[in-house]
């Protein structure tokens, strides 16, 4: 029940403000663009928001932890994706590399996608083998990342304080997800109790597909008017 609870509240957040996109709040941009020198804790701050907020990295930890119940298996798998992420949003701003950021989110929404299905057990009946799910973790990491780099790069950062700045924006990121885990995992337990959670988990995963289809679909769109 709690887990169904969190997941609609993502998707009818989803379905109401597809104009944000998962973009920065105007307050934020306005910060972000004026912003000169090392500012530590603002930027710690904006990384941290930014994860907390964003649905579609939240979905997909909700998909990588469903099934983890060992706290060293959570970790292994929370490490991979922080590590993923954290080498392309520092490579993707400070070398300047540019990719489109529709088709990146849009990348996103299918790593949601093919949680799901790993987490219905798709593949090995589809394909015969099953992937490595830590190495889906990590690859689907590196373009997390460059999503967020993407948000940044819609900015003219100032190169007094780039680096430190870049740094701390990515220590908050790493700050909100450890935030965002903690309540996914505090709802993830209190379901685990529960008769439900056995009954529903399929019903779970396919909520998490949908959202995963609709995130692609959206950012797929949003490609395709602007090219």
């Amino acid at each position: 029940m709690w887990l169904r609870m969190l997941i609609l509240a993502v998707l009818c957040l989803m379905l109401s403000i597809p104009a944000l996109a998962h973009g920065v709040a105007q307050g934020d941009a306005s910060f972000i663009e004026t912003a000169i020198g090392v500012q530590l804790l603002p930027f710690i701050y904006l990384g941290a928001k930014h994860m907390v907020t964003g649905y579609d990295h939240l979905l997909f930890l909700i998909g990588v932890i469903f099934f983890l119940y060992r706290l060293k298996e959570v970790s292994l798998y929370v490490t991979l994706f922080a590590l993923g992420h954290s080498t392309t949003l520092l490579f993707g701003v400070l070398s300047g590399t540019e990719i489109n950021a529709w088709l990146v989110d849009a990348i996103i929404g299918l790593s949601v996608v093919y949680k799901a299905l790993d987490n219905l057990n798709a593949y090995p009946q589809w394909f015969g083998f099953q992937p490595d799910a830590r190495f889906a973790v990590l690859i689907f990491g590196f373009f997390h990342g460059f999503g967020l780099a993407t948000k940044l790069q819609d900015f003219s950062l100032s190169e007094d304080g780039l680096i430190p700045n870049i740094l701390a924006f990515n220590v908050g990121v790493e700050i909100g997800q450890l935030l965002a885990l903690t309540g996914i995992l505090i709802l993830m337990n209190l379901w685990r109790r529960t008769a439900s959670f056995n009954r529903h988990a399929v019903w779970a995963n396919g909520a998490l597909m949908t959202a995963g289809f609709v995130l692609m679909g959206y950012q797929l769109t949003g490609y395709w008017i602007t090219i």
